[in-house]
């Protein structure tokens, strides 16, 4: 299940950043609004992913017109940005070189994922990339 969440992309000293109002601490950036849009679905996803994952409740998005403007904010543009919800886990068996597994087990740990997490953001984002070089 798919959901939009608004974000506002403002001008930065080096480029754009992202910042999603309803979920504090969900950051992006990029050179330019399109790489800072693209950057913040990429960034979104990985946050509701650790959300679901630790058991946070996810808000439900805001209304784009309904998010008041503040004035400290020089915003360059306001945009939906989509996100998966993940649906009902599927218990699968992979095989994986022992090496690979056990560098996948300490990247997860470093970073706050589980193996499973890790791995599904990881086949997420190589399918993003391939659907955006096709």
């Amino acid at each position: 299940m798919a959901r939009y969440y608004p974000a506002i992309i403002e001008h930065a000293a080096d480029g754009y950043g992202v910042f999603f109002p309803d979920l504090p601490g969900c950051t992006s950036a990029g050179a330019t609004i399109q790489e800072a849009a693209l950057n913040a679905e990429e960034a979104l996803q990985a946050h509701i992913d650790l959300s679901i994952e630790h058991g946070d409740v996810l808000p439900d998005p805001s209304a784009l017109d309904a998010i008041p403007h503040d004035p400290a904010v020089n915003e360059a543009a306001r945009v939906l940005i989509r996100a998966e919800l993940p649906g009902k886990a599927v218990r699968v068996n992979i095989t994986l070189p022992e090496d690979l597994l056990a560098a996948v087990d300490r990247y997860a740990t470093r970073t706050g994922y589980s193996r499973s997490g890790l791995l599904a953001q990881a086949v997420r984002e190589r399918m993003r990339r391939d659907r955006e070089a096709a």
